[in-house]
């Protein structure tokens, strides 16, 4: 498993778009949805909570700063989608090349 065409093979299999990042992010940027596909699951979840806390409180005035403040940090996220994509395919590059597999 370790010659250089399955690796190549596994490589292709398993690494991420800065294309579909990018689709996530558009239509799924407020909840998350680019982060849970980058990997970074813990600052999704905070996203998807604070969005749907936006929006419940949003009769209250509260949501209004939630939500701001969701949007902001999904326009910093736009910026920081290339490197993130690019840290991910290298890290299964090495993997990968160590011999190991990228499956959990």
């Amino acid at each position: 498993m370790n010659s250089p065409a399955m690796q190549a093979m596994m490589y292709d299999a398993h690494r991420k778009s800065v294309g579909v990042a990018y689709l996530l992010w558009f239509f799924l940027g407020s909840l998350g949805g680019h982060r849970f596909y980058t990997g970074k699951t813990g600052s999704a979840i905070a996203m998807l909570i604070l969005t749907a806390l936006g929006f419940a409180f949003s009769a209250v005035g509260l949501g209004f700063a939630l939500l701001s403040a969701v949007g902001i940090w999904a326009i910093l996220d736009a910026f920081l989608i290339p490197g993130w994509i690019r840290n991910a395919n290298m890290l299964l590059a090495a993997t990968l090349s160590s011999g190991n597999s990228p499956l959990p």
